[in-house]
């Protein structure tokens, strides 16, 4: 499940783990993590050479029960934390290093193993499983992300947001390691018109059919 900030992609991978009974894996929220590590530690995220490295550093564990989803670092439960601005406005810069992108690649395909998750991302179906069952691509008009990123987050406005998830997918867009893009075998849906249970009904279908025998 790829697409951009603020497409539904969280909301509807773990309702569509929950469905059919699969593990679920949030990247982004490995790629926050580490993020607010390098923060904690007071590396310069905008200086990639200092971000690589400590990237080696920190012990991320992800949990993958979609009703329950954790993430730790070092011990210590960060799936709050993860969420603030400060992360949020840091997290495209230490993403696209690539030797952060290097480790996450390694512990995201460890934790995929031999499949029976749902795994979202920005480059889920191009990289991180380019040989998954099924590939799908949500996207929103910028208005619609903006308002539910808005809505879970404290401290932020719809405009505000907004700006900020532009900035973000001209850095996930054009970073040359691992871009933000859609496979060409992807199912693309636009959310913007249907509610989460209607999207979730639409990728399950889409993995019943290409599970059919």
């Amino acid at each position: 499940m790829d697409g951009p900030s603020g497409s539904g992609k969280s909301s509807t991978s773990r309702g569509v783990a929950t469905r059919l009974g699969l593990r679920y894996l949030d990247t982004g929220a490995m790629f926050r993590a580490m993020t607010w590590w390098m923060l904690q530690q007071g590396v310069d995220v905008d200086d990639p050479a200092a971000v690589a490295a400590r990237v080696d550093a920190p012990l991320m564990v992800s949990g993958t029960d979609p009703q329950a989803p954790t993430i730790t670092v070092d011990g210590t439960d960060v799936a709050a934390a993860i969420r603030t601005q400060e992360v949020t406005s840091s997290v495209s810069q230490v993403s696209v290093v690539p030797e952060v992108r290097e480790r996450l690649l390694r512990e995201q395909r460890d934790i995929i193993g031999s499949g029976g998750i749902v795994v979202e991302g920005r480059d889920i179906g191009t990289v991180v499983a380019p040989d998954a069952d099924v590939k799908v691509y949500l996207t929103a008009d910028p208005e619609a992300r903006a308002t539910r990123r808005t809505a879970e987050m404290a401290g932020s406005t719809v405009q505000a947001t907004q700006a900020d998830l532009l900035r973000r997918d001209r850095i996930d867009s054009g970073r040359a390691t691992a871009p933000l893009t859609m496979a060409d075998d992807a199912h693309h849906i636009d959310t913007t018109p249907y509610t989460l249970d209607e999207v979730i009904a639409q990728v399950v279908a889409l993995v019943e059919q290409a599970l059919e025998p």
